[in-house]
């Protein structure tokens, strides 16, 4: 079964295709992606009018691309897998009609899929993926989430975040150092020459007792001491972008630690944009090592919004037997879609 995967859910515009065969995992047999970032810099945001536009400019051009690496026809693909949701209105339309009118034009089924759980079995596409069951640390855009995972499809939610996620919470600090957009990666970079103790930075929920998260406090604290610096800022940028990298990484590994102790399991995954934080990973392998427990990554390159993840998904719902693909070309999208309503 050959499952060509649709990602247009925010800023990026990604295509893949993806061979499945009996019980075995699927295989990622080509990928191809664009970024808007350059596009959305001069913004110094996602402009969403500009990022459903570029969608429908490079989606073709992609999936093009894709079967020509893969050198397979389009009339080979047995499924095409989209993003439903969450994501941008504008952007989730785009992959979602282009997917059904293949699917229309090609007589092929089509299949939604909900963006975060592209993400959550990204790191199946690994070369160390991971076995059912684990808890899986979910910190992607606006999403930071814990959840049991017991199989495709049989998720549990743990503790989300009650405000601010964890990658809102880079983003928006980056932007009140005036590093620009995309903030994350930025702070993360620059964070790498700083004093990560040169300042004293809450840790919201830290010991709260659950497993929910609130970066918003934190987000304020940054804003606050960013004011007091002022005209020093420039100077103190590396030691205050290092402060709070080391504030959410230290939330994001004690609630994961806590997760694993209250489920018993030894297997934990992490996935989503935030994944890819080098002192994230350190301090997560870290912790799971001396727990005995063992970590899974996505690849660095599949952290971000990809097709690849969604073609993955789509192929392992199906193996599952927990959802089946139809010709029924009418679609609508899901802008706003709870991961644990996603049978609904």
């Amino acid at each position: 079964m050959l499952v060509l995967g649709i990602e247009s859910s925010c800023d990026e515009t990604g295509v893949a295709l993806v061979q499945a065969e009996g019980a075995q995992l699927p295989v990622l047999r080509a990928d191809a992606l664009h970024s808007q970032i350059e596009m959305h810099q001069a913004y110094g945001g996602v402009v969403p009018e500009l990022a459903s536009r570029d969608h429908i400019r490079r989606v073709l051009p992609l999936t093009e691309a894709v079967l020509s690496q893969a050198q397979i026809g389009l009339h080979e693909v047995d499924v095409v897998a989209y993003t439903r949701g969450p994501g941008l209105a504008g952007a989730l339309l785009v992959g979602a009609g282009v997917a059904c009118a293949l699917g229309a034009a090609l007589d092929k089924p089509v299949l939604g899929v909900h963006h975060l759980e592209g993400h959550l079995l990204s790191p199946f596409l690994g070369a160390d993926p991971p076995e059912f069951p684990f808890v899986a640390l979910l910190v992607s855009g606006g999403h930071s989430q814990l959840m049991r995972v017991d199989g495709v499809g049989r998720y549990l939610l743990l503790g989300e975040t009650i405000d601010d996620a964890a990658g809102e919470a880079f983003d928006k600090s980056a932007k009140l150092m005036g590093l620009g957009y995309p903030g994350g990666p930025a702070l993360s970079r620059i964070a790498q020459h700083g004093d990560p103790k040169a300042f004293k930075l809450p840790r919201p929920l830290l010991h709260s007792g659950d497993l929910n998260f609130s970066f918003a406090g934190l987000k304020t604290a940054v804003m606050t001491q960013a004011k007091k610096l002022g005209a020093q800022l420039p100077a103190r940028t590396a030691d205050l972008a290092a402060s709070t990298q080391a504030a959410i990484v230290e939330v994001l590994v004690a609630k994961s630690v806590a997760a694993l102790k209250a489920s018993g399991l030894d297997r934990l995954v992490v996935a989503g944009g935030v994944g890819a934080n080098t002192a994230l990973r350190e301090q997560l392998n870290a912790a799971c090592a001396r727990m005995g427990v063992r970590v899974h990554y996505p690849e660095l390159r599949l952290c971000t919004d990809n097709g690849a993840m969604i073609a993955m998904a789509a192929a392992m719902r199906l193996g599952a037997g927990v959802q089946t693909a139809n010709k029924a070309y009418a679609f609508d999208v899901k802008p706003r879609w709870p991961l644990a309503s996603i049978g609904e």
